[in-house]
């Protein structure tokens, strides 16, 4: 190590005593004399007198000579030693400076004699030593240049030293620098780790001097080299134009293809003849291929691709003998509601409605009966090679059923079918694929009131039917339920005809009378009138009375019921002509003779109309008629 300048060089008292200073001349003649002799302790101590001309001309002398350590001033310095932990610097000071070898590991090749940046870190330590830093001096200088190259647009090397997240940390002059991943190229960047521990090119875009944040970008570089590029091939594009791309990107609705510095779009519809879900089912990322330009805006900053326009139309290769009612193949490639739309060649696809998938006229949905990705065999119906249209149908596979519909299904005939559909009005039965029948909600029972087929059965379900009209032209059949079994009604009218006697309770109040059940198929109804008992107090719920039938009407399922009659002589008689001349209407019908003794009688139990003499009551050939609807 060089002997520090400051150090005073000793002597013996003697040379100390023999010793003059020397004259401001003489210093300026040999300054190096002069500092080597001169004996600072005997000057410190004011034994040795320095007149004011000498002090002025050693300051200056220092001044010239020496450098002033100032913090945060970058100097360059000169490496005179190096040894296993330090460097020593000489910076042309009073003394020379250390920093630690750490510093220096970016340079493994530092050697004695190397010019190095550096910065005073600490003027002396406890061992009077000058303490110096060559990383703050090359921080220090990096922001001096990172700034420079900002305002310049310098281009500058960077190292790439690992992943982060969103882009890549970039050595710039030691100053560790981000750069985004959308920087990085002008094409998407699918592997990150192929850029790290390499040096690059970058252009500082943006500095952050309050956080100390650098960003740097390797695309504007990319971007300045093709812009010239861009100019010349947009300058060139013409419609049905040919050229040459790479996969840039695969997105669900196209591919974008760089041709040059220019993108471009082929839509899925243009990627090929045939229908496809996805682009990667045709091409992969990084593919060169060539593409047609299809159209292009004004500034032709969006253009238009296609890559199927390069090959012909598959229609144009359908073979000619392909007519209406040649069976053909294909595949299921898509499903709608309304049919299903089958590829029979390569881009050559045909509809068949759903209508033409089953003979039946029970409406369905198209998924009901295939699915995508099925093959399924059809039958041409009708082909049109100008629009490039076809319509197929399944079921012309097959015998209509209807062709020998009155060998299977004549009147009278009883079956068993499955209920596909439900109106207001009946149920819709399937007897077979292609054949169904109506079933009206007057048809389903003979005892229940329906309001709604939903209340009798279910979609699904089996029901044995009976054809009761068959319309062969109009491929209608009208069935019947409850046909298939003996109307109840017909054993009700024996057992609950009028005049018969009954011991009930009574089961429930309504708004004009009482309810009587006989069982789950025929209840009475009882007029507020008849309700009446000897005392004169009425029937409430849940009394047990005798009742008599003065009311039955099967085709209207309706039965009415007195007490009254019970104990009123008078009443009785008029219920026994009214059964007796019931029975002869049974054998000769008189409906409306019947209709007018009914209506007499109605009126004299409901106290309209004078009761008549017995005599005149036994002449009369047409019994009253009983109550009526119009009391419940």
């Amino acid at each position: 190590m060089a002997e520090d300048k400051k150090k005073v060089v000793e002597t013996s008292t003697e040379e100390t005593q023999a010793h003059t200073a020397p004259t401001a001349t003489e210093q300026q003649l040999n300054p190096t004399e002069f500092l080597d002799t001169f004996d600072w302790e005997r000057y410190s101590e004011g034994i040795e007198k320095v007149d004011e001309s000498q002090l002025k001309a050693f300051e200056k002398l220092v001044e010239d000579n020496f450098v002033d350590t100032i913090d945060n001033d970058v100097m360059s310095g000169t490496v005179i030693k190096i040894t296993d932990r330090d460097a020593i610097i000489d910076i042309n000071a009073k003394s020379e400076g250390v920093i630690s070898l750490n510093e220096f590991r970016y340079n493994p090749n530092l050697k004695e004699g190397d010019k190095v940046e550096v910065l005073v870190d600490v003027r002396e330590d406890a061992t009077g030593q000058l303490i110096l830093s060559h990383r703050k001096a090359r921080l220090i200088k990096a922001w001096e240049r990172v700034n420079n190259a900002h305002d310049t647009g310098e281009i500058v090397n960077g190292y790439v030293k690992c992943r982060t997240k969103g882009g890549m940390i970039v050595d710039v002059f030691g100053i560790e620098a981000f750069l985004p991943g959308s920087q990085i190229d002008v094409k998407p960047i699918r592997d990150y780790d192929a850029y790290v521990d390499k040096t690059m090119e970058f252009k500082v875009v943006k500095i952050n001097h309050e956080f100390k944040n650098v960003v740097v970008s390797h695309k504007a570089l990319i971007e300045a080299d093709i812009e010239e590029q861009k100019k010349e091939i947009i300058s060139r594009l013409e419609k049905g134009q040919v050229l040459e791309g790479v996969v840039k990107n695969i997105t669900s609705y196209g591919v974008f293809v760089d041709l040059g510095g220019v993108d471009g779009l082929v839509h899925i519809t243009d990627l090929s003849w045939s229908r496809i879900n996805h682009p990667n089912e045709v091409v992969e990322l990084d593919q060169t291929l060539n593409v047609v330009i299809l159209d292009f805006d004004e500034d032709k900053s969006r253009i238009q691709l296609g890559l199927k326009q390069l090959e012909a139309h598959p229609w144009e290769a359908l073979s000619d003998k392909l007519k209406p009612g040649d069976n053909v193949k294909g595949k299921v490639v898509v499903i709608a509601d309304y049919g299903a739309f089958v590829e029979v060649e390569e881009g050559v696809e045909g509809l068949i409605h759903v209508s033409e998938m089953s003979w039946s006229t029970h409406l369905r949905s198209a998924g009901d009966f295939v699915k995508v990705g099925d093959v399924v065999d059809a039958q041409v119906l009708t082909i049109d090679r100008e629009d490039r249209k076809m319509s197929l149908g399944m079921k012309q596979l097959h015998p209509d059923p209807w062709t020998d519909i009155t060998t299977k299904y004549p009147v009278g005939s009883t079956h068993n079918g499955i209920v596909r559909n439900f109106t207001n009005f009946g149920v819709f039965v399937e007897l077979e694929e292609g054949v169904d029948g109506l079933i009206y909600i007057s048809d389903l029972s003979w005892t229940k009131k329906i309001k709604h087929p939903s209340e009798f059965c279910a979609v699904g379900d089996k029901l044995d039917i009976v054809v009761l009209e068959l319309d062969v032209e109009g491929r209608k059949l009208s069935l019947g339920h409850k046909q298939t079994m003996d109307n109840p009604w017909d054993k009700y009218e024996a057992e609950f005809g009028i005049g018969s006697t009954h011991e009930v309770s009574i089961t429930d109040m309504v708004d004009k009378g009482a309810v009587v059940e006989f069982n789950e198929d025929i209840t009475a109804f009882i007029p507020t009138r008849h309700l009446e008992k000897e005392d004169g107090t009425k029937l409430k719920k849940g009394e047990s009375a005798t009742i008599q039938i003065i009311e039955f009407n099967k085709e209207f399922k309706r039965v009415v019921a007195s007490h009254m009659v019970i104990h009123k002589e008078e009443e009785a008689k008029i219920v026994k002509q009214a059964a007796a001349k019931s029975k002869e209407q049974t054998e000769k019908p008189t409906l409306g003779d019947a209709n007018s003794k009914l209506q007499a009688l109605k009126e004299r139990m409901e106290g309209k109309a004078p009761a008549a003499p017995k005599a005149k009551a036994k002449a009369k050939a047409k019994p009253a008629p009983v109550a009526s609807s119009e009391e419940e």
